[in-house]
């Protein structure tokens, strides 16, 4: 069994479980404040059933993102106990801060909003908008951290190259990477809490119950993808400039590119083959290069240049699976709005079938989001640290690979039963529908 192997395999699984209440937490939470604020003005009823119903589910989320959270960060002195070591100076200040700051922020004002009676609406109101703060900065350490990972910043080595120390705490709060991914990574958020109350408004719409809060609820919803789906590319198109500059590996693998060279075209049909494995077929003169460099005779550095690449398949096909999803995004939003334009809420045979296709779309930002996460990581191997480490000399040589793959086991069923016992929740909670509380409560 190999270590490493084993190692990676047990953190992907635990981060990916990881992430799928994360960004619905943070989609969620912003929903739900602005529907606490909208009754708080109003005092209409109909806000006040949404902001219920909506914020169960939200409720069940953040519950289940803080349980699976735990087994992520023990992993760091366990199974990659070479890493700590190395990244110590520098990881442990934005988790540190993460932690004090934004973790015991948003726990604290969810307990406030979760205890807090609607004889209290301000109190409610303000706890929900803390709570959304508090996981946007958490968000902002967390992509801290990994950001020096990606593009390292205001650091200098130890005397005898064992480990980094932080020199300059401003510069690796300022690092360029870190707010491109942020910004990135809160939209995507927004985009799949939008989809997500699309989807389940349109399940309720098509069952012709709670017509009207459901109704709202999908216009606002899809407000909020089709937003965040345009805002999506062009902070893509840039991101991807930033990386060819930072990280020009990672670049080439994003669209496979082997040999270096000018006005680099974009294909329409690539396998990212080696040598004679390669097809390229329809491409669109120039345009690879600018994507890549914002210049249409830009340089691109080819992947033979280096003598280490990471697996060009896996970057190449998550890259170009999370562009087609980023279009069929927009064009759902754009949709769905234009049925609504027409106050078509299910009544003609296009709008059913638009209904029950939401529904099953609910899953498409969750795959989008991950592939995105797959090119961040896996397109910068093999390293770790970029430029400073690579990813096996991270791991603890000490640990045997038997235990890595006997605990990465329990995870494993741990996490699926997390996972059954979570979908059931929702689900009950789903098709009850929204219940109104009684005045007073």
């Amino acid at each position: 069994m190999d270590l490493v192997l084993l190692s990676r395999l047990q953190f992907a699984m635990t981060v990916f479980f990881h992430f799928i209440f994360v960004p619905l937490s943070i989609g969620l939470g912003l929903w739900i404040a602005c529907l606490e604020t909208t009754y708080l003005k109003t005092k209409d009823e109909k806000w006040r059933t949404m902001a219920d119903f909506w914020g169960k589910i939200f409720a069940i989320c953040y519950a289940f993102g803080i349980v699976t959270g735990f087994a992520m960060t023990f992993q760091f002195g366990t199974n990659w106990g070479a890493y700590s070591e190395y990244m110590g100076d520098i990881f442990a200040s934005p988790l540190a801060l993460e932690a004090l700051v934004a973790f015991f922020l948003e726990s604290t004002f969810f307990g406030v909003w979760l205890a807090t009676g609607r004889n209290r609406q301000k109190l409610k109101t303000i706890s929900m908008w803390l709570v959304t703060l508090g996981m946007s900065i958490s968000a902002l350490w967390i992509i801290t951290a990994n950001g020096f990972m990606q593009n390292p910043v205001g650091y200098t080595l130890a005397e005898d190259g064992s480990k980094v120390l932080m020199s300059d705490f401003g510069a690796v709060m300022t690092n360029p990477y870190v707010w491109y991914m942020l910004i990135h990574t809160l939209l995507a958020a927004y985009l799949l809490g939008g989809a997500v109350v699309v989807g389940i408004s349109a399940y309720h719409l098509l069952k012709k119950s709670n017509v009207d809060i459901f109704k709202t609820s999908m216009k606002y919803g899809l407000v909020i993808m089709l937003i965040a789906a345009l805002l999506l590319p062009p902070l893509g198109s840039s991101y991807g400039q930033y990386i060819s500059e930072v990280q020009p590996l990672k670049a080439a693998a994003m669209d496979a590119v082997w040999e270096s060279g000018e006005g680099h075209p974009l294909y329409l049909i690539q396998i990212p083959g080696k040598d004679g494995n390669i097809v390229a077929a329809l491409g669109i003169p120039k345009l690879g290069s600018f994507f890549l460099t914002g210049d249409f005779n830009g340089e691109v550095k080819g992947l033979n240049e280096y003598d280490e690449i990471p697996p060009v398949p896996i970057v190449f096909t998550s890259f170009r699976l999370m562009l087609i999803l980023g279009a069929v995004f927009i064009i759902q939003a754009a949709l769905g709005l234009f049925l609504i334009r027409k106050k078509d809420f299910g009544e003609s045979k296009i709008s059913r079938k638009y209904m029950k296709m939401m529904m099953y779309s609910i899953l498409l930002p969750y795959i989008a989001i991950m592939l995105g996460w797959v090119v961040a990581e896996v397109g910068r191997q093999p390293w770790i640290v970029y430029g400073l480490l690579k990813t096996p000399d991270a791991v603890s040589a000490t640990v045997p690979a038997i235990q890595v793959a006997f605990t990465l086991v329990l995870l494993t069923l741990f996490y699926l039963i997390l996972g059954i016992l979570n979908i059931y929740l929702i689900r009950r909670h789903v098709i009850a529908g929204p219940k109104p509380l009684k005045e007073g409560n």
